[in-house]
C-alpha cells in the first residue's frame, strides 16, 4: 500500500511565513483539477490506503471540484475501505456548506491551520481566520459528521511569552480535537516574514515553550508521537488512535505518489517531483510532457533519509534495519549524544531524548553520511 498527496496550490492570500508553493491565482483551478486528473490517469493505478489534500488550501476549491478530484480516484485507484482520507482547510472556509458537502465525499479527516487563537497575531501572520471562527469550524465538522479533526499551532512569535503560549494551548485543548500538531515559527528563505527582519523568541523561551507543550499534552491524554505532532490517546488496545497515517508515512520509509505542482514521489529507489510552477505543470500534463525531476537514490541517501525520518518518531530508528557497516557507524557517532543525555539506546532502537527533541537537528546532522 501507498499514500497518495494530492497538492492544491491555491491560496486567497498568502501568509507571511509560508515557503510551500502556493499561488493567488484562483482563475486557474478547474484547468488545474482536470490536470491532476489527467496526471492521475497518465501513471496509472496502485493500492493506496491514505490520501491527503493539502496545500496551499484545498478549501478554496469548489464542491464540485473536489468530487472531480475523488471521481478520479476511486477510478484510477485500489482505495483502501478503512482509507485515512485527510484534507486541509483554513478555519474562515469551513462554512455550512462546505461541511455539509464533506458528508458526500470520501473524507474523514480534516487539518485545519490554526496557527495561534490570539487576533493580533493572526494579522501579523496575514490569516485570514479570526480565533473564534476555530471554534465554530470545529463545531460544524462534528455535525457533519467528521470525528478526526487535527490543528496546527505554531509558538515562538515575537515578543510572545510563554504564559500566552498557555493560553494557546488552553484554547487547543478546549476544542478537544483528536490531533494537534505544533511548530516553532521558522524564517525561511525568500518569505514576507524574511523581508520584515523581524526576530522570534529567543532560544531558552522557544525551549521552555516546546517543554511546556509537551508536558500539557501528555497531562491532557496525547500521545508525543513525533516531534511536532501529538494524538489523543487509544481508549482500548482495539483502536487504532489517532496519529496522522499519511504522514506517518513519511517517517516509516513507506512509499507515496504525488501529484500536482511541485507534489513529490518515492517508491523506495527514488525520488520524483513535478515543477513548482502552476503554468509550467499545467502545460507540461496537457501536453503529455511532464516537466518531471527525479534522482535514484544512492546508498548513503537512503541511510541518511532513515536515520533522519525514524529519530522524528517516539520508536526511534531500530538499527537491525541497517547494514552491518551502517550500524557500526551510526554507534560510534552517536555515543557522544548518548553520553550527553540526547539520545537512548534501548532494545537495539536509538530514540531522542527529551533534551535531544528540541535539538535534533543538531543531533541528527552528525549522524548523517556525507
Amino acid at each position: 500500500m501507498a499514500g497518495l498527496y494530492i497538492h492544491i496550490p491555491f491560496c486567497r492570500s498568502r501568509c507571511i511565513y509560508c515557503a510551500f508553493y502556493s499561488t493567488t491565482s484562483l482563475d486557474r483551478r478547474q484547468r488545474y483539477v482536470d490536470a491532476v486528473c489527467r496526471e492521475m490517469v497518465a501513471r496509472g493505478g496502485a493500492a493506496i490506503d491514505t490520501v491527503y489534500l493539502g496545500g496551499g488550501t484545498p478549501s478554496q476549491l469548489s464542491v464540485a471540484q473536489l468530487d472531480q478530484l475523488f471521481s478520479y480516484i476511486n477510478k484510477v485507484y485500489s482505495l483502501a475501505p478503512q482509507a485515512e482520507v485527510t484534507i486541509e482547510a483554513n478555519p474562515d472556509d469551513v462554512d455550512d456548506h462546505f461541511a455539509d458537502a464533506l458528508r458526500q465525499l470520501p473524507v474523514n479527516r480534516v487539518s485545519m491551520g490554526v496557527q495561534t487563537f490570539d487576533d493580533g497575531r493572526l494579522r501579523f501572520l496575514r490569516r485570514r481566520h479570526t480565533s473564534a471562527q476555530v471554534a465554530q469550524a470545529v463545531g460544524r465538522l462534528r455535525r457533519a459528521g467528521i470525528s478526526n479533526v487535527s490543528i496546527d499551532l505554531m509558538y515562538g512569535f515575537p515578543g510572545e511569552t510563554v504564559d500566552e503560549w498557555q493560553h494557546d494551548i488552553d484554547c487547543a485543548l478546549a476544542l478537544d480535537v483528536e490531533h494537534i500538531s505544533a511548530y516553532c515559527l521558522t524564517i525561511e528563505d525568500d518569505t514576507p516574514l524574511q523581508r520584515m527582519n523581524v526576530s522570534p523568541a529567543d532560544e531558552e523561551t522557544e525551549r521552555e515553550m516546546y517543554y511546556t507543550l509537551i508536558d500539557r499534552l501528555a497531562a491532557a491524554g496525547y500521545e508525543h508521537y513525533e516531534i511536532s505532532n501529538f494524538a489523543r490517546r487509544k481508549a482500548s488496545p482495539a483502536e487504532r488512535g489517532w496519529r496522522g497515517l499519511h504522514n506517518s508515512g513519511y517517517w516509516t520509509d513507506r512509499h507515496y505518489i504525488g501529484l500536482g505542482a511541485a507534489a513529490h514521489s518515492y517508491d523506495g529507489l527514488r525520488r520524483e517531483w513535478n515543477v513548482s510552477d502552476i503554468d509550467a505543470y499545467i502545460s507540461g500534463i496537457e501536453s503529455d510532457s511532464p516537466a518531471v525531476g527525479f534522482e535514484v537514490l544512492d546508498d548513503d541517501a537512503r541511510y541518511n533519509d532513515r536515520v533522519m525520518l525514524a529519530l522524528r518518531t517516539c520508536e526511534g530508528l531500530d538499527l537491525d534495519v541497517l547494514t552491518t557497516a551502517d550500524r557500526q557507524y551510526i554507534r560510534r557517532l552517536a555515543r557522544k549524544h548518548i553520553d550527553a543525555g540526547l539520545l537512548r539506546l534501548a532494545e537495539g532502537r536509538l530514540v531522542l531524548t527529551r533534551q535531544g527533541l528540541f535539538v535534533s537537528d543538531l543531533v541528527v546532522s552528525d549522524l548523517m553520511r556525507a
